[in-house]
């Protein structure tokens, strides 16, 4: 597999988009995760990435996306996530992305107000339309294992039951490493998204709360989960998540640690030569 980078990290340094990719690029990433609104990003932002990817040769991989509002109950919301959404997989086939990691939110009212089987199968409904748009694309969708109590997809078990509902060729999972932990997902129940995957984020965190730190910084024990995804036989890329540095005027030093200690994790996995 690819080893990649979501670019956001370098948000936190306040330098410019083309410094952050040109940094991606030197310190050795095969290809890198953009986060992008297409409705907040100008033209000559949404050109300036793609030009300085082709010019360092770094492929755009994946096109992150946030839409919680796919299962809101108010319908003028869901349409108008519904567009959103497509206008992201626009972006993707802009970017000659592979995917669009795709986050799909919580239930609200904490399931008590409105029937949480509404909101799964208006998930359901709208993931299907969005499949199919992706699909006339030539993409795919890559839905987020979130860890949290009230997530949609928050265990392997509700992801394999979504991604089977939808039943659409465009739409797996994307597997998060220190999602995994957060939510108790045992290494092994991976094996239940064979062929049901297609990308992978990979971070640390204190096995507590929600961290994305550079591996070896926390608790995550990566090697069973890295040989449980090397099973899968992924044909895509692993992409460090990288946010909230304490120390956010040395971010490269922070991104250069994570690329070492990913790059020996995966490379003892099998995962890159």
């Amino acid at each position: 597999m690819k080893l990649g980078m979501i670019n956001s990290a370098w948000a936190q340094a306040g330098r410019d988009t083309a410094w952050g990719l040109q940094k991606t690029k030197e310190i050795g990433f095969d290809c890198v995760d953009i986060f992008i609104d297409p409705l907040d990003a100008e033209i000559r932002e949404r050109k300036l990435v793609k030009d300085t990817c082709d010019r360092l040769e770094l492929p755009i991989v994946s096109v992150c996306c946030v839409a919680v509002g796919l299962i809101d109950f108010n319908p003028s919301v869901q349409r108008f996530h519904l567009q959103r959404v497509k206008a992201y997989l626009d972006l993707c086939y802009e970017y000659e992305a592979q995917n669009l990691l795709l986050v799909l939110g919580e239930y609200i009212w904490n399931r008590e107000v409105i029937p949480p089987e509404e909101q799964w199968q208006l998930g359901i409904n709208q993931c299907r339309e969005l499949a199919d748009y992706a699909e006339a694309l030539g993409l795919q969708i890559a839905l987020e294992l979130e860890p949290f109590p009230l997530s949609l997809l928050n265990s392997v078990d509700a992801m394999v039951c979504f991604v089977d509902e939808v039943g659409h060729g465009a739409l797996k999972a994307n597997i998060d490493v220190s999602h995994l932990l957060l939510a108790n997902v045992e290494p092994v129940e991976l094996r239940k998204l064979q062929n049901k995957a297609i990308h992978v984020h990979i971070s640390d965190c204190d096995g507590k709360v929600h961290g994305d730190l550079p591996p070896g910084r926390g608790v995550v024990p990566f090697e069973p989960y890295l040989n449980e995804i090397r099973d899968l036989h992924i044909p895509g890329a692993i992409s460090l998540e990288l946010e909230y540095s304490p120390e956010p005027d040395k971010i490269e030093e922070w991104v250069r640690e994570a690329y070492t200690a990913t790059d020996l994790l995966m490379k003892q996995a099998g995962l890159r030569g």
